[in-house]
């Protein structure tokens, strides 16, 4: 690929965006508070544009004239948390339907028919009789 000056816009555009974002952006490092560990889960969107144009010239000389941008978002969605044992997704955001709510509650869900199935083992297992 021919060298031009859009060229040069845009890798330094894409190089500093990414020393701003990395993988611990978006799993944050890790926050233990007792028997309990916290560990922030973010949402990182990002967007770039560049462009350029030679502008013709009377003179030998190559003009050209350009420009390149960028934005990052970083919004925190969900702590992962990881408390006796048992690990759980717990949003920040608000639910925008039904399905979503649901769907969030199924860690929840399935964590309380376990409790439930093990009560019910341990309530029909015999009890041993002391000799």
């Amino acid at each position: 690929m021919k060298e031009t000056p859009v060229n040069k816009i845009m890798e330094s555009t894409l190089e500093k965006m990414r020393e701003m974002v990395d993988v611990s952006t978006i799993i944050g490092e890790p926050m233990v508070t007792g028997n309990t560990t916290l560990i922030p889960v973010s949402k990182v969107s990002y967007g770039f544009t560049s462009g350029g144009t030679d502008l013709p010239s009377k003179q030998n000389k190559e003009l050209f004239g350009g420009a390149g941008g960028g934005g990052i978002s970083i919004t925190p969605v969900a702590f992962i948390v990881i408390q006796d044992s048992k690990v759980r997704l717990m949003q920040i955001n608000n639910y925008t339907s039904s399905a979503d709510r649901a769907i969030a509650m199924i860690p929840e869900l399935v964590d309380k028919l376990t409790e439930l199935t093990e009560a019910k083992k341990s309530e029909s297992k015999p009890e041993e009789k002391a000799e």
